[in-house]
């Protein structure tokens, strides 16, 4: 099975309750050759509205960080553990997890990244894969909003950043 395939049943999926208030799915983007892969918990508005991942506030504030530390956002893949947006976007409910998992199962087996970064609580239910590292960050919105979070967050990017020239 090709990406496009993949994207295609993601596209499709009605496994769960959340695709009944979605404008659009959000399935990922990126090379599909990426070294590294951002998983986060879900679409929010500005991405169900676009159909693209981190398209909105927290988005625009990790491209940008990303780039500070010298990471192009052109060069990640970045997809969520759950591919259309929850009410009120509020965590994804166990079920909700398991139905998309075998797509971002999936994803991870397609791109083959060296370093998956897990960004938020939710996204720690990314499936492990041997020979792949994770690296677990705050969620920019919680970094934004927190000076200590936004603190950390920066240290973390900045490791991260070191990991990848390493690879």
């Amino acid at each position: 099975m090709a990406m496009e395939e993949l994207n295609m049943q993601i596209y499709g999926c009605k496994k769960c309750r959340l695709w009944k208030d979605a404008k659009h799915v959000v399935p990922g983007e990126g090379p599909l050759n990426a070294k590294v892969m951002f998983v986060g918990q879900n679409p929010g508005a500005d991405e169900d509205e676009s159909g693209r991942p981190f398209v909105g506030r927290a988005g625009k504030y990790l491209t940008k960080t990303l780039a500070e530390f010298g990471i192009k956002r052109e060069d990640i893949y970045i997809t969520n553990i759950v591919k259309h947006i929850s009410p009120k976007n509020r965590a994804p409910y166990p079920d909700e997890l398991a139905s998309c998992l075998p797509y971002v199962t999936a994803q991870i087996k397609f791109i083959q990244p060296k370093i998956i970064v897990l960004l938020g609580a939710s996204a720690k239910e990314t499936p492990r894969v041997d020979g792949i590292e994770y690296i677990q960050v705050i969620h920019p919105s919680a970094a934004m909003r927190f000076t200590q979070m936004r603190l950390k967050f920066r240290v973390q990017i900045a490791e991260l950043a070191k990991r990848i020239q390493q690879n």
